[in-house]
C-alpha cells in the first residue's frame, strides 16, 4: 500500500500523510514558525519513512518555502525516497475540479501579502491532474481579469469571492499522476518576486 507524505509551508505548516484511501494531517497556523515546527509534525505523523515524497513549491513567501522544500529534499536523501513538487495553485485547482466535476476551467488566487495575490488558470487534466492555461504570476487583485470561477483563499479579492478548502491528498493525486506519465516534478521553488532582504551592492 503506497504511503506518500505531503508538505505544504504556503500558507503556516502544512502536513499530510496518505496512506491508501486514509489520509492524516496536521497544521499549525504561525507563518512565522515553518523551521520550528515542521520537523516535529513531520515525525509525529509519519514515523517510519513513505513511499514518495511531495512538497509545495508555491507560489509563497520566500522564507516558509524555502523551509518546506528544503526539508522534504533533505527527508527525502536521508530515506532513500524520491521527492516531487507540486504547485499549491495546482493543488486547490484540483480540489475545486473534484467538488465542480462539470467546470473547465478555474482562477486560483492566493495571498501574497503586500495587497497582492498570486494567480493562475488552470484546466482539468484527467481526474488526477490539472493543465495550467495562464500563469502563475503575481499581481494587484484589480489586474487579475476573473473570466469564470475562481477560488483559492481569496480575501483579498472583492465579497463575492470566498476562501476554498485545500484537500491535501491532491498534492499526492497530482504527483502519482504525472509519475505514471513520466513527467518531470522538479522542486524549484516559485518565488514570483524577490525576497523582502537585499544585499546591500
Amino acid at each position: 500500500m503506497s504511503r506518500t507524505l505531503c508538505i505544504d509551508t504556503s500558507s503556516g505548516t502544512t502536513v499530510a500523510l496518505l496512506d491508501g484511501d486514509r489520509l492524516f494531517t496536521r497544521h499549525h497556523g504561525d507563518r512565522r514558525a515553518h523551521a520550528e515546527t515542521l520537523a516535529p509534525m513531520i515525525a509525529e505523523l509519519c514515523p517510519t519513512p513513505p513511499d514518495l515524497v511531495v512538497v509545495s513549491t508555491g507560489p509563497a513567501p520566500f522564507t516558509g518555502l524555502r523551509v518546506g522544500i528544503a526539508t522534504a529534499r533533505v527527508y527525502a536523501a536521508a530515506s532513500g525516497i524520491p521527492v516531487a513538487g507540486v504547485s499549491v495553485l495546482e493543488a486547490y485547482a484540483r480540489s475545486y475540479f473534484d467538488s465542480h466535476p462539470q467546470a473547465t476551467k478555474v482562477t486560483v488566487i492566493t495571498d501574497a501579502r503586500r495587497r497582492e495575490v498570486y494567480w493562475g488558470v488552470y484546466t482539468p487534466a484527467g481526474r488526477n491532474d490539472v493543465r495550467a492555461l495562464a500563469g502563475p504570476g503575481v499581481a494587484a487583485p484589480s489586474e487579475v481579469q476573473m473570466r469564470g470561477a475562481y477560488c483559492g483563499a481569496v480575501s483579498l479579492i472583492d465579497a463575492q469571492a470566498t476562501d476554498s478548502e485545500l484537500a491535501m491528498d491532491t498534492f499526492a493525486r497530482i504527483a502519482h499522476s504525472r509519475a505514471e506519465r513520466g513527467a518531470d516534478q522538479p522542486t524549484t521553488p516559485l518565488y514570483l518576486r524577490e525576497p523582502d532582504i537585499h544585499r546591500r551592492s
